[in-house]
């Protein structure tokens, strides 16, 4: 009889080739863009170009995601956590 292991990382993002659905669309994206320009421009060196282009983003995009602290600017929390309403107005 066979065994499943249960699946318990539900919460985890979605992942598509080991890309996060954003950057799995612009991917994608980038693929259709290379598609249109071999079809109406037929060269070996647009071709090659191409898919060096397509595989070194490719790479690039698993770096981003595999370490997304790289692009972060601001500080992720905020200086005073409290309860209270924000009104809006500064009384400093």
């Amino acid at each position: 009889m066979k065994r499943y292991e249960v699946y318990r990382n539900m919460r985890k993002r979605a992942v598509i080739f080991g890309l996060p659905l954003s950057l799995f669309a612009l991917m994608m994206v980038s693929i259709l863009a290379s598609l249109l320009i071999i079809i109406f421009s037929f060269s070996f060196g647009i071709i090659i170009g191409l898919m060096v282009f397509n595989g070194s983003l490719y790479v690039a995009l698993t770096r981003i995601a595999k370490s997304p602290q790289m692009f972060q600017v601001g500080n992720p929390f905020p200086k005073i956590i409290s309860n209270k309403r924000n009104s809006g107005f500064d009384y400093e």
